[in-house]
């Protein structure tokens, strides 16, 4: 596989990861029990920290696709899957 390729499987694999990693430690109005007016109850209280999701996104997603292009090279698992 051509270097591109890594590249693209990274891109996928890290967009995954990071709507997976977003959610984590969301606190919502709704769950603190206090909501402002005329905002969503949804809406989050605080600021989310983008900073430390993408270093989690960007570490999950590295892990993850090293553990997907060894498996894709794995003599064994490419025997098991023809």
């Amino acid at each position: 596989m051509s270097i591109g390729t890594y590249i693209a499987i990274y891109f996928i694999v890290w967009w995954l990861c990071l709507f997976v990693v977003l959610p984590f430690n969301m606190r919502t109005q709704i769950d603190e029990g206090e909501w402002q007016v005329g905002t969503d109850r949804g809406a989050p209280v605080r600021s989310y920290r983008f900073g430390r999701a993408i270093l989690i996104t960007t570490a999950l997603s590295l892990v993850l696709t090293g553990l997907l292009l060894w498996g894709l090279g794995n003599p064994f698992l490419r025997q098991y899957w023809s």
